[in-house]
């Protein structure tokens, strides 16, 4: 069975139809990249997946999770929907740092409110509290490194430049340790030579095995890294496949214009 599974998704704002019946699964440990034209639906596609949308209508399930069931009629309870947000991790494009905080607290933040409301509600004491906190410091610190960011764990957001954010924004999403990490257009904020750096550490974490879904319009990068590939047009996968399939023998005459139109950009 496969890790991730999104069935029959229909999305609409108003009289306009962005998502068509999209469906598609991923194995664990693999990436897909989603491509398209603007407007395609590639980011309401994301959004429904990772909860900051609600579909009008579908089915999406991560290993045994239900995140979505348009048929069902048992709501959820405040914690079944806490840990269906946890399953999966959404890297803005516009970064969405907390100016106000450190890149350490920033990517602190989600998980030591969650962890600390926990303890408090399990009555632990000032000192198991103080312990798990120091725990979760050093994990973020860790996360921080891995992302090539060790010597600015006390800086603000202001004080970093463009494909730094990225790389706290991504420690961030991490942190909490989603099934699915989701980007969308991670790069498309930042300068070509900043680009490299985010792409690079998106490219470790596949080496890592991490199941990911990417949106993005970096076609080179989509080719070399991806596992599997979803062509988006006017909201609905108008081709799928592996990286050859889709670049080196495009069946569809709308991916064909699209791949065109991406080379000479």
């Amino acid at each position: 069975m496969a890790l991730f599974e999104v069935k029959n998704i229909i999305k609409s704002f108003g009289k306009a139809e962005v998502l068509k019946d999209i469906s598609f699964e991923q194995e664990e440990g693999s990436v897909l990249s989603i491509i398209g034209s603007s407007g395609s639906g590639k980011t309401t596609l994301l959004r429904c997946i990772t909860g900051l949308e609600t579909a009008d209508s579908g089915f999406i399930r991560v290993e045994d999770r239900v995140l979505f069931d348009s048929s069902s009629t048992v709501k959820l309870t405040g914690e079944e929907k806490r840990l269906n947000q946890l399953t999966t991790g959404l890297v803005f494009q516009s970064f969405n740092l907390f100016p106000q905080y450190t890149v350490l607290d920033n990517v602190m933040l989600a998980r030591k409110l969650t962890s600390v409301k926990e303890l408090k509600r399990k009555k632990a004491s000032k000192a198991e509290i103080a312990e798990a906190t120091e725990m979760l410091k050093e994990e973020a610190i860790s996360l921080i490194e891995s992302v090539g960011l060790s010597d600015k764990l006390t800086y603000y957001p202001c004080e970093l430049s463009g494909g730094q954010q990225q790389r706290v924004a991504i420690a961030r999403a991490l942190m909490l340790s989603p099934k699915i990490l989701c980007f969308d257009e991670p790069t498309s904020a930042l300068d070509p030579q900043i680009t490299v750096e985010v792409l690079k550490v998106i490219a470790n974490l596949a080496k890592q095995g991490r199941t990911m879904v990417i949106v993005t319009h970096e076609m080179g990068f989509a080719k070399e890294v991806s596992d599997k590939i979803i062509f988006m047009d006017d909201g609905i996968i108008a081709e799928e496949g592996t990286p050859e399939q889709i670049f080196d023998n495009p069946k569809t005459p709308a991916l064909r214009a699209f791949l065109s139109s991406m080379i000479k950009v």
